[in-house]
């Protein structure tokens, strides 16, 4: 099993559902999708937070082939395995 974290900044925050959306997948059964409430004191750089646990290297790579489209539409990326 692969455990899979992304932190999110989009590029404008009209971009922001537009992520949320695209980055869900039919057949993740772990993959949570969520915007960052930005309570943080000490930053809030982060829009969207994206945790997926997948069964196989199969799954992942599915997951990140589905997101790249999403790339033009984020300023920051931080991808955590």
């Amino acid at each position: 099993m692969s455990r899979h974290i992304v932190f999110l900044t989009a590029n404008s925050n009209a971009y922001i559902d537009r992520i949320i959306d695209g980055t869900t997948i039919p057949h993740a059964r772990r993959l949570e999708v969520a915007r960052n409430p930005k309570t943080d004191e000490l930053g809030n750089d982060i829009d969207i937070v994206v945790c997926g646990q997948f069964d196989n290297e199969a799954e992942l790579a599915t997951y990140k082939g589905s997101i790249r489209r999403l790339r033009p539409l984020r300023e920051l990326g931080f991808d955590r395995l």
